[in-house]
């Protein structure tokens, strides 16, 4: 291996090291915990070499924003893929969202915005995006409607306002339990996506 490549390597190697360190804090102390002086501190780098990789702490809530859309947007994927009846994959996607904000609490937070500032995931590089990825799905339940962009998109918005709405309250420790969650969670879906077909 050459030396451009090991110098590469190593940069990404403490690119990653800045954004585990920064999601790691977060984890334990919460995101008004987060601080380049406190990175700097967890991985022993000095400020300074954590400019040169990220500009300020906004750079690094939203490279960790975006590789949280990424992460989720694969998921969603993911759980399409086990199923071939579409109502069937759209309930296991809006599920594997759901799974997903609280298993990636923090990423979540910072993604949509639940008790810290939102941030904006940026372009995929070329990786469909979990709405995207949904509201095809959803065009393809009603196709023989043809559907226009416009009632895909809203009917995209009513699924993610329900669902997203769901996750707030249970972040910020207002659900009724699991039971009562989990069966509100399938009731809304159900509800929707009945609705696609009328």
């Amino acid at each position: 291996m050459g030396s451009k490549e090991r110098i590469q390597r190593q940069k990404e190697s403490n690119r990653n090291n800045i954004l585990e360190a920064a999601l790691g804090i977060v984890k334990q102390d919460g995101w008004q915990a987060l601080s380049m002086r406190k990175i700097a501190e967890q991985i022993e780098y000095t400020a300074p070499m954590i400019y040169e990789y990220f500009a300020n702490k906004e750079a690094i809530l939203n490279e960790l924003a975006r590789q949280g859309h990424l992460l989720l947007a694969k998921e969603v994927n993911k759980a399409k893929g086990k199923h071939t009846e579409l109502d069937q994959q759209l309930e296991a996607m809006w599920i594997s969202y759901w799974d997903f904000a609280f298993h990636e609490r923090e990423l979540y937070q910072l993604m949509f915005g639940v008790g810290t500032a939102c941030c904006v995931g940026g372009k995929l590089n070329g990786v469909e995006s979990f709405s995207d990825l949904i509201a095809a799905t959803i065009k393809d339940i009603m196709a023989d409607k043809a559907p226009s962009d416009e009632l895909v998109c809203r009917k995209y918005f009513t699924f993610w306002s329900i669902i997203h709405g769901l996750i707030s309250i249970n972040l910020v420790d207002k659900g009724n339990g699991p039971t009562t969650n989990d069966q509100v969670l399938k009731d809304a879906i159900y509800g929707i996506t009945r609705s696609l077909y009328d």
